[in-house]
């Protein structure tokens, strides 16, 4: 029976090659997401060793220490026996100023103290570590990005953003610090740091020479004497604790390797929607090759064969494509992975990865993709290989029609199973989307919801695909002459096979039509609420948002007759109801005209009637803060209470408790804004507004200047970024989908060998015959991307409703029409090849043929 399975694995190899593809893209994209991220976590274990290995000991915060390493700690470590050197870690704030007079990035630099000698643990590209009040190294991303080298004078910016001005002598790579990659990274030596960020502890504490034990006496020491200085008892102040430089290497890659777990993790998560796809492709196919060979099944059955037999025979075959395909799918996914390496270096040079020894393929990564691969194939094949033993040898010798065409029921047992799962999806939805609270809790049962409703989509496409196949093939049948109109028929006469081959592409198609419309959705939500609530055309705010922007620019401003109106905004944190708590303020002519938070209790009078004070809806859920508390509130000049008498919505530009503007200053004192908005005149031009706005914050550093315009466009570029991965990753879904059609016509065109044959000997053209099967695949392209398109609408619509109460619902309709057209063109496109084999055969053989 091997002898036999294998012969008939020779005799149908490329009926069978498309199915191996299948397997081949689905294991290529696993193996080559773990290829990916197990090379990644390879360079960076490397790379933080080689860092960790130049000191000998290190202390960092306990886990779950609220504060960082005191100035006691490291005097401590200082005067341990052997010690040799000590560093203390700083990092803040620092931000770097432009040649154009303003600070650079979105974020402000890194500020970070960089040690000379054996405990330098960055890699300098040039120059040397800084020495004294007046030096600095930059970021060699940084400098090159803003046209700094060594030799330049550059100007920085203080906590409290006052200029002050260093020399460069030295670019490092400041590669093992994440967030120094990421903002940008300026160095000091350690106590230029401390004064340049404000910072007083230490993130870190690096110790060459010494003991252990008695480094970790000294931290101990430190943290019982902080505790008994705050009144506490015992070690209740111990506040870090020793590694070694292994142990620190270690700890340091375990951390960033997080980052390549997330990646993993999504990654794989749209590996598995391929496999899916692929074993419905494989399930297909291997139907349809049992269906074709009744004859051969029961030829074996007569000459001796048992059930068990043609059973272990069809599940090897699976088996050894399976193996064959996931092989394939090994070698692809080292290629994909080395090519997306190549891309991720491309993007950021200074990620840590490994050198030219190349990319990392561990045993866990075969063994996963080789049982991935086997075990859904066979588990696919499994059903068709049953229906194999089912036919008894008389019945099948006999001459049948195409397997799978004639009078189709849905049945009562599958009627039944797809209307309950219909309308259990449609309950779990209504009651994510309508009855739950909103959030995310409210999209995890839409989702849920998806995924039911799905499964009844799946039981009942068979009954769906002769009424979806009239209403997508209407236009090819009436254009398409006789060829269009034979199309559509035979995409209507095999239910069940053309609704397996077209559920495979309703995957890929609804998951991206559910992105689309979330995506959409959340840009129309997001640009309303800026335009309704708060209709200004500039926001003048600090990089950190934290800091404050000087009164003067606000004075400046007004003068301007651009300017319409200048809206400030002030912030201070202090002790509400005993918790910390933001309390702010907003020009009180631009409350109720320009700025119109929505009020969810009282009235906006709460922020303009002296003692009284508004809170948004999160704040209000703390105990103290709910809606007619009086609070008590610290001042400067002591605690005052205060009413809260409104409750308005997040999301307006304000948020914790809002009291009038003489209140805040009588509490407060005179502060600088946390931010400016900066309302312009209709008549002035767009580009003759920016330049004003931006001629009044120039001498002012640290002041940033955004449109709403540009608010809105960085908004949208980084949806459609979210949303162009989303759609890269589920193309390889939709690519396997349209093997599966490839390979359900090709199968066609072998059964329907004599039926083509008859059609040319009638007058059918070589031309007419490629036309009637290329229509007939864009017909079931088209059914499987309406399916997926209603799909993702609707539940979209879910989901975008159960986001939040003032969630806009937005339909793409350029982008979900796109996807119909798109995978209609693919679908033709995949039937190129077995209209050109099926237009090659002769007719007189194929007459012949038996």
């Amino acid at each position: 029976m091997l002898r036999t399975t294998l012969a008939g694995l020779r005799a149908h190899k490329l009926r069978l090659l498309l199915t191996g593809i299948a397997i081949t893209l689905g294991v290529g994209f696993i193996s080559g997401t773990f290829v990916l991220t197990d090379t990644m976590d390879s360079g960076v274990a490397k790379t933080f060793a080689r860092s960790a290995d130049k000191v000998d000991f290190a202390v960092l915060p306990d886990d779950d220490a609220e504060e960082e390493l005191s100035a006691d700690t490291l005097s401590r470590v200082r005067a341990v026996p052997g010690v040799t050197d000590v560093h203390g870690m700083v990092k803040g704030d620092a931000a770097l100023v432009g040649k154009d007079g303003k600070a650079v990035g979105d974020f402000p630099t890194v500020g970070m103290s960089v040690p000379s000698g054996r405990l330098l643990r960055y890699e300098f590209d040039k120059g040397r570590p800084p020495s004294g009040g007046g030096e600095t190294v930059l970021d060699t991303e940084l400098a090159k990005r803003e046209g700094y080298t060594v030799g330049d004078a550059v100007t920085i910016l203080d906590k409290k953003g006052r200029p002050h001005r260093f020399n460069v002598v030295g670019l490092v790579d400041f590669g093992i610090d994440e967030e120094a990659s990421f903002r940008g990274g300026v160095g000091f030596d350690p106590a230029t740091a401390r004064a340049m960020t404000g910072e007083k502890a230490y993130e870190e504490i690096d110790v060459a020479g010494g003991d252990r034990a008695a480094i970790e006496a000294a931290v101990r020491a430190a943290g019982e004497a902080s505790g008994q200085a705050r009144g506490q008892t015992g070690d209740a102040g111990a506040s870090g604790r020793v590694y070694s430089g292994t142990e620190l290497g270690a700890k340091l890659a375990k951390a960033a390797g997080a980052d390549t777990k997330i990646i993993r993790t999504g990654l794989l998560i749209f590996g598995l929607v391929a496999m899916l796809v692929s074993a419905l492709v494989i399930y297909n196919t291997f139907s349809i090759l049992i269906a074709q060979r009744m004859r051969e099944m029961a030829l074996l059955r007569c000459v001796g064969a048992t059930r068990r037999q043609v059973f272990g025979g069809v599940v090897a075959e699976s088996a050894v494509v399976g193996l064959v395909g996931s092989l394939l799918g090994l070698a692809a996914g080292v290629g994909l992975g080395a090519g997306a390496l190549v891309g991720i270096r491309q993007l950021d040079a200074s990620l840590a990865m490994t050198g030219p020894s190349g990319t990392s393929l561990a045993p866990r990564t075969i063994l996963i993709g080789l049982a991935v691969g086997v075990i859904v194939t066979v588990v696919s094949a499994l059903l068709p290989a049953r229906a194999a033993t089912r036919v008894a040898p008389v019945a099948a010798l006999r001459s049948e029609l195409e397997p799978g065409s004639g009078r189709f029921r849905l049945g009562v047992p599958r009627t039944t199973i797809a209307v309950v799962l219909g309308v259990a999806g449609l309950a779990i939805g209504a009651l994510g989307s309508l009855a739950m609270p909103k959030g995310q809790a409210a999209m995890f049962v839409v989702a849920l919801a998806g995924g039911v409703f799905f499964l009844a989509v799946i039981a009942a496409m068979p009954a769906l695909v002769r009424p979806l196949g009239r209403f997508a093939g209407a236009a090819p049948a009436r254009l398409g002459g006789v060829p269009g109109r034979l199309a559509v028929a035979n995409a209507q006469r095999a239910p069940r096979r053309t609704a397996t081959t077209t559920i495979a592409l309703t995957i890929g198609v609804g998951l991206m039509s559910l992105f689309a419309v979330i995506a959409a959705s959340g840009k129309a939500t997001a640009t309303h609420q800026l335009e309704e609530q708060f209709p200004v055309e500039f926001q003048i705010q600090t990089q950190d948002f934290d800091g404050t922007v000087p009164r003067a620019l606000g004075e400046t401003l007004r003068k301007r007759p651009e300017v319409a109106e200048v809206i400030e905004l002030h912030r201070q944190e202090t002790k509400a109801a005993g918790n910390d708590e933001d309390v702010a303020t907003i020009t009180a002519s631009a409350l109720g005209t320009i700025v119109k938070p929505e009020m969810k209790e009282g009235t906006l009078d709460a922020a303009r009637k002296p003692g009284t004070a508004m809170v948004d809806a999160d704040t209000a859920k703390t105990p103290g803060l709910a809606m007619g508390s009086t609070v008590q509130v610290k001042t400067a000049h002591g605690t005052v209470p205060v009413k809260i008498a409104g409750v308005y919505a997040p999301g307006t530009g304000l948020d914790g408790i809002v009291v009038p503007e003489p209140d805040f200053t009588r509490y407060f004192g005179a502060r600088d804004p946390a931010a400016i908005f900066v309302k312009t005149n209709d008549d002035v031009p767009a580009s003759a507004a920016r330049r004003a706005v931006e001629s009044a914050a120039q001498p002012y550093p640290a002041a940033k200047v955004t449109s709403s315009a540009e608010f809105k466009e960085s908004m949208t570029k980084a949806v459609d970024m979210m949303l162009m991965i989303f759609a890269g990753l589920l193309g390889l879904a939709i690519v396997i989908a349209l093997f599966g059609i490839a390979n359900t016509l090709t199968l066609s065109v072998v059964e329907r060998t004599r039926e083509s044959a008859l059609l040319r000997a009638l007058g059918l053209t070589k031309r007419q015959l490629r036309r009637m099967l290329s229509v007939e695949a864009l017909v079931m392209a088209v059914i499987g991307a309406l399916t997926g398109v209603v799909l993702g609408v609707a539940f979209g619509w879910a989901a975008t409703n159960a986001m939040a109460s003032d969630s806009i619902f937005s339909l793409p309709y350029l982008q979900v029409v796109a996807f119909v057209v798109l995978a209609g063109l693919a679908g033709t496109a995949a039937a190129v090849m077995p209209a050109r084999r099926a237009a090659k055969t002769s007719i007189v053989e194929s007459l012949s043929h038996d």
